[in-house]
């Protein structure tokens, strides 16, 4: 997962995109859910950061690295809605 002719490897931009998506569900989560139900959505939107997951690493057509992709994906994931679990729960103590 480098550099290749300057610019960003398919490999690495599927890993970030995921974060990303990881990033803006939680986002949306806080912002839409109303905070009863945001354990539910934190876990969905987990779900469907697996799925795209895997539907990323597929297509990026590389056999080498599949796993350590999928990890690293999965792994920025749920630290990424951890982190906004732990957010919403101190805000819900205050």
């Amino acid at each position: 997962m480098g550099v290749q002719n300057g610019t960003v490897s398919w490999k690495r931009l599927s890993v970030v995109m995921i974060w990303l998506v990881a990033v803006v569900c939680a986002v949306l989560t806080g912002a839409l859910v109303a905070p009863e139900n945001r354990l539910v959505w934190v876990s969905l939107s987990l779900a469907g950061c697996t799925i795209l997951t895997l539907a990323a690493q597929l297509s990026t057509g590389q056999k080498e690295g599949y796993v350590h992709r999928v990890t690293l994906s999965l792994v920025g994931a749920v630290t990424v809605l951890a982190t906004a679990t732990g957010v919403f729960a101190f805000y819900g103590l205050v």
